[in-house]
């Protein structure tokens, strides 16, 4: 009986821990994939890997001075989104340079306090891998935090977002603040990994901000289409790994990794871009 409830999905939600960890599924996945337009649209792929490192950092520095680990996540992957942009502004380089400093910085960091914890490692290496199944009222909360204010931002925001998504150096030619509001879009960035770094894992959450917005990205010009999509393209990813998850006795965070990447896999393979591209060289061939 249990095993054709689990093959029907009859039982998905009948238990505490698998709802609370669609109701993770949803904030997340919409806070993770608006963020991942900012990151795909300027360019950043590689801030994900990087903020991630530095919760991670954060949180092993935390637990081994016996702090709470997501007040260590929080503070240094907010730290190091604050630290991006001043960096390549000062440093006058691009961006991707002062993420791969950050970057080595907080993996060595990672490293070296995981080395010097003393006794059993679980808690460190659960924090590495995640687990959406056993989220808390607590995370809840920090996750709709993030999804709101991720959320407004885009709403309240929009022009400003699309100006300096569009150019940093128009928008600040017409006046607009675009230093700050890619300051600020750095910060939200850091703030949805750390709050997610419990229920994906420091080592997948750079997937699940890239992949659904680079699927958006294949199926539309628009950028309020690609902060639609790429919100559905999320959620979707996280309920349907779910659901695979909880049918096939899988592990949850990967597998709503891997279906994501599929998401983009046939994204690009119908994507109009794609068709536009192939007609523009075969003329040019021509």
């Amino acid at each position: 009986m249990n095993t054709k409830r689990r093959l029907t999905g009859l039982g998905l939600f009948e238990y505490e821990f698998m709802r609370n960890a669609l109701l993770a599924g949803l904030l997340g996945g919409i806070a993770c994939s608006l963020v991942g337009v900012f990151v795909v649209s300027m360019h950043l792929s590689f801030i994900g890997v990087c903020l991630s490192h530095a919760a991670f950092a954060g949180a092993i520095i935390a637990l081994f001075f016996g702090f709470n680990p997501v007040a260590g996540a929080f503070v240094f992957s907010l730290g190091a989104a604050a630290a991006i942009g001043p960096l390549a502004d000062r440093g006058d380089f691009n961006p991707d340079t002062s993420l791969g400093i950050v970057f080595s910085l907080m993996l060595g960091l990672s490293f070296l306090f995981l080395g010097l914890m003393p006794g059993p490692k679980t808690q460190a290496l659960g924090l590495m891998w995640g687990s959406i199944l056993t989220v808390t009222p607590e995370h809840l909360v920090l996750l709709g935090v993030a999804a709101v204010l991720v959320l407004g931002t885009v709403t309240v925001f929009f022009k400003e977002v699309q100006a300096v998504i569009f150019s940093r150096e128009i928008a600040l030619a017409v006046g607009l603040p675009a230093t700050w509001t890619l300051y600020g879009l750095l910060l939200l960035t850091g703030l949805t990994v750390t709050v997610s770094l419990q229920p994906i894992g420091g080592l997948l959450i750079f997937s699940l901000i890239l992949n659904p917005a680079a699927a958006a990205y294949q199926l539309t010009y628009s950028l309020r289409a690609l902060f639609v999509l790429a919100g559905c393209f999320g959620v979707l990813s996280c309920w349907t790994g779910l659901a695979l998850a909880y049918l096939f006795n899988l592990p949850s965070g990967a597998t709503i990794v891997v279906f994501s990447t599929l998401v983009f896999v046939l994204a690009s393979v119908f994507s109009p871009k794609r068709r536009v591209k192939q007609l523009t060289e075969t003329e040019g061939i021509q």
